[in-house]
């Protein structure tokens, strides 16, 4: 009888004993935190380039008799490249500042019989364009934000605005004289990219304004003119790269 009892007492103890041990026996793994995917902020270096379409509002130009003569201008065209350095808050906002070399040729007004000195008037610019910008992107793949440890596809809006320092040159039936001069310039952008970690590609659309474009200075005023309210329409591609 005291066997039996004492068998029992062995079995509800190893009962009891036997998780604690099990337990001991398993190993305890830390907790894995949860994963960040936004990048943070940085700093950016790019490049891009990009072909243009030039149309402008008008073109004033002299006549003999002093009066001031306004043209309706035919397309031009052209390209641009340009780098820039940037910074990105990790939140959708980033902001850079880009110095560009703009060229477009075939922007031109045609004079006609009985006005003096008829026929083609073609301007060639080349423009070095000095812009800071800001932009927002929004997250095409299910992100928060277009720039995240995720990567994938963005779209992108953003605005800038600056200086063109201008030089132009006019190829007509008279010699022109060539000149140039400052105006204030601005630039909307929009396009879609793709986030790749430390380097990003987007294409888009970029419109730049410039005021005004002209060959001062001249000493003969009967040669001045003005191209009034250019826009220059841009498919641009850009590369960046960030740093920290």
């Amino acid at each position: 009888m005291r066997k039996l009892v004492a068998l029992m007492v062995v079995a509800v103890a190893t009962m009891f004993a036997a998780p604690a041990v099990l337990a001991a026996d398993i190993p305890e793994y830390p907790d894995i935190p949860e994963i960040e995917f936004d990048a943070g902020d940085s700093f950016y270096l790019r490049g891009s380039a990009a072909a243009n379409l030039h149309w402008a509002w008008q073109v004033r130009h002299p006549d003999a008799c002093g009066c001031v003569t306004t043209y309706t201008p035919d397309l031009g065209y052209g390209y641009s490249w340009g780098v820039g350095f940037g910074y990105e808050t990790g939140d959708g906002l980033r902001f850079d500042a880009t110095i560009d070399a703009l060229e477009t040729t075939g922007l031109s007004i045609t004079k006609v019989a009985p006005e003096p000195n008829p026929g083609v008037y073609t301007l060639m610019l080349r423009s070095t364009l000095a812009l800071a910008n800001v932009y927002y992107d929004f997250s095409l793949g299910g992100g928060s934000f277009g720039y995240s440890g995720e990567g994938g596809a963005f779209a992108y809006v953003g605005a800038g605005a600056g200086l063109a320092w201008n030089h132009a040159e006019v190829n007509g039936p008279i010699p022109i004289p060539t000149g140039g001069n400052v105006s204030g310039a601005a630039a909307i952008m929009a396009g879609l990219g793709y986030d790749m970690g430390s380097w990003v590609a987007d294409v888009g659309y970029r419109g730049v304004y410039i005021n005004a474009i002209t060959n001062a200075p001249t000493a003969d005023p009967d040669l001045f003119y003005t191209v009034d309210h250019s826009l220059i329409h841009e498919l641009r591609g850009t590369v960046r790269y960030r740093f920290n």
